[in-house]
């Protein structure tokens, strides 16, 4: 609250300043500002400080480590829903909204935990990609603990094995210092853990260059060693040789072995004291004493080490060490997640599939639809599921002439939410009515286009018949009549192959006035007993 009345007292200034011509009135408002601004960049160091705070999970009583930057979780306002989502669900599906009150408690809980959206510039691309920088270096950095864990042996390879190493934390964090120092990063950056990036990319540069000088100047090229092994490791550890020298040189030569050490121990102690610079300057990394601790004795050990060789004529030395080069045995990497492997759970998952009842579709209120059976017959098919969608619907028969129509969605049968049975699961069900009346909930779809799938492009609700339908019925009869002519299709079904096998409306049962007074017997396919298919 103090952050956000100080940002609306500085924007009032600065108004005031703008819009003023009184000089006086303007130097008020100058002076004004500028307490304004000293209290916010007091705030803001505030907030910096528990950004930077290490209490939480560094041990004081282990100095063996510098500390971790706190990337601290995202905090989000709390947000009720609860009524927009009831109204939705009330008005979209037709539901008892009371009785998804502990699903939507469910998704209020997951979007306080996981919102991402936030306007903030915190979770802009530039930000995220800083983030995604100072985690792998401190992952790079883990792996170096790691490593050094069990100790390190005052061996030659292992002394080139963990300088390439802990060169390679340095590395990983200098690129993190420059990416934080970028604009518009560098404004919305904590001051602290820049420096922080800062300190450990010196404090590991100086490490690399204190062991390189230490397997110069406590180690000597025996004539048991492997001279070419030696080489190869040692050639590995630069780019480039001092003028005049080679790798088998340095190797040999005691003098140069030792004037090159003493080099590398310079820009150590160089690179020590740079560290302990930037910690001093920000306020909140000076109140970190294992972080004091730990510069100032890796700092003084390399002091040491170089007073054990110092002599009289150094100033004469104008060796210069070159830099260690990076390498690691454990490059850390980022792995993206396999959502596809986590099973999760619909909160939604009672109001039914969500690829058919997703809140684009826009569905009618359910109707209630009383019909029966007629000699086993129910005179539609079903397709699809979960759910089952009416298909191939005979106008003439009982739950059409009750107001059922083609690719309505079947959701209840009897009072039971059907959203979820498949085709054999609703035959199952209607079997068991046998011919007793039977009540089913269904709904429509809005857009035509999108519940009737294998229709006619003619189809007229108001109609009990299909303008296919029409046309074949007149064909028949001409057939009848002449009894030589050849039957033509309705002329929506040419260049359509299999649309018989579809379940077209050409393979319903119809009757035509004027035809015979005998009543056609309805296709076999639309028999109840028949249960190896999904016709009825």
């Amino acid at each position: 609250q103090s952050l956000f009345s100080g940002q609306s007292q500085r924007g009032i200034s600065l108004s005031l300043c703008r819009a003023t011509t009184n000089n006086k009135v303007r130097e008020q408002a100058l002076l004004e500002l500028s307490f304004v601004n000293s209290d916010l960049q007091i705030l803001k160091e505030e907030l910096e400080g528990l950004n930077i705070s290490v209490e939480v999970y560094q041990n004081t009583e282990e100095t063996f480590s510098i500390p971790l930057i706190p990337l601290g979780l995202k905090e989000t306002k709390e947000g009720d829903f609860t009524i927009p989502l009831k109204d939705f669900i009330m008005e979209h599906y037709s539901e008892d909204s009371s009785d998804y009150e502990d699903e939507i408690a469910d998704l209020m809980d997951l979007r306080q935990e996981t919102f991402t959206h936030t306007p903030s510039y915190d979770m802009s691309p530039a930000m995220l990609s800083v983030l995604v920088k100072m985690m792998l270096a401190q992952a790079q950095e883990c792996v170096f603990e790691q490593i050094s864990l069990p100790g390190i042996r005052n061996e030659f390879f292992t002394l080139v094995k963990m300088a390439q190493e802990v060169a390679k934390v340095g590395e990983v964090y200098t690129l993190v210092n420059t990416a934080m120092n970028q604009a518009p990063v560098k404004a919305n950056i904590p001051y602290s853990w820049s420096n922080m990036a800062k300190i450990k990319s010196d404090h590991y540069k100086a490490l690399a260059h204190y062991f390189v000088a230490t397997l110069l100047s406590d180690h000597q090229l025996h004539p048991s060693d492997d001279e070419d092994k030696q080489e190869k490791a040692w050639s590995q550890l630069h780019d480039y040789m001092p003028e005049g020298l080679t790798s088998l040189t340095i190797l040999r030569d005691k003098v140069q072995r030792k004037r090159l050490g003493k080099a590398h121990l310079r820009k150590a102690i160089v690179y020590h004291e740079e560290a302990l610079r930037v910690c001093g300057l920000c306020k909140q990394l000076r109140n970190i004493d294992i972080l004091q601790e730990i510069l100032s004795v890796a700092h003084k050990r390399s002091l040491t080490k170089y007073a054990q060789h110092e002599q009289e004529d150094d100033f004469l030395s104008l060796m210069e060490a070159s830099s260690v080069l990076p390498k690691t045995e454990h490059k850390v990497e980022m792995v993206v997640p396999q959502f596809s492997k986590v099973k999760v759970k619909d909160f939604f998952e009672r109001l039914g599939p969500l690829p058919v009842f997703s809140a684009k579709q826009r569905w009618t209120v359910p109707r209630t639809i009383h019909f029966h059976c007629q000699e086993g017959e129910l005179g539609f098919t079903l397709k699809r599921g979960p759910p089952v969608q009416v298909h191939c619907l005979d106008p003439c028969c009982s739950a059409a002439l009750k107001g059922l129509k083609e690719g309505d969605y079947i959701v209840s049968i009897d009072g039971l939410d059907s959203k979820w049975l498949e085709v054999n699961d609703v035959l199952e069900k209607f079997k068991s009515m046998g011919e007793h009346n039977i009540e089913i909930k269904v709904i429509s779809c809005q857009d035509s286009m999108t519940s009737l799938h294998n229709k006619s492009a003619t189809y007229s609700v108001g109609m009990q018949k299909t303008y296919s339908l029409i046309c074949l019925a007149m064909e028949e009869d001409k057939i009848n009549k002449t009894k030589k002519a050849t039957p033509k299709l309705s002329f929506l079904s040419w260049g359509t192959k299999n649309r018989q096998k579809a379940a077209s409306t050409l393979c319903l049962p119809y009757a035509v006035a004027g035809s015979s007074q005998t009543k056609k017997k309805p296709d076999s396919r639309l028999t109840v007993l028949n249960t190896e298919s999904a016709l009825y």
